[in-house]
């Protein structure tokens, strides 16, 4: 969120060293994701173009456009979904079903059957 309004953090780790209740960590994603909602809806096209200069959290710099940051942030969570399934195929020789549609699937074995 720093980096995006190019505003300092005192972030130089990507991790806390306790994780928080999981209550806690569900609010704060709520409030982060409202946040990134209502951010958005302000920019115009300009300011998305717009190119940031920031520094990453091990100190190395970098540059982004803040639509490139936006997407880093909207796409971040599946990077990190399929590295676990790369790492648990290496250590297993297979992964579980890990797509929505196997959930869902798996979840409710009447939607792999035909309508009439």
């Amino acid at each position: 969120m720093a980096n995006v309004q190019r505003t300092a953090h005192a972030f130089s780790t990507t991790g806390a060293p306790e994780p928080p209740p999981p209550e806690t960590l569900a609010e704060a994603v709520r409030e982060t994701d409202r946040w990134y909602i209502d951010y958005i809806a302000r920019l115009s096209p300009r300011e998305l173009e717009e190119s940031i200069e920031f520094t990453f959290t091990d100190g190395a710099p970098g540059r982004m456009s803040r639509e490139e940051m936006l997407a880093h942030v909207a796409t971040h969570a599946g990077y990190h979904r399929g590295e676990v399934g790369r790492i648990m195929t290496r250590l297993t020789g297979s992964s579980p079903p890990d797509t929505f549609t196997g959930y869902l699937h798996q979840a409710e074995p009447a939607r792999r059957a035909r309508n009439a």
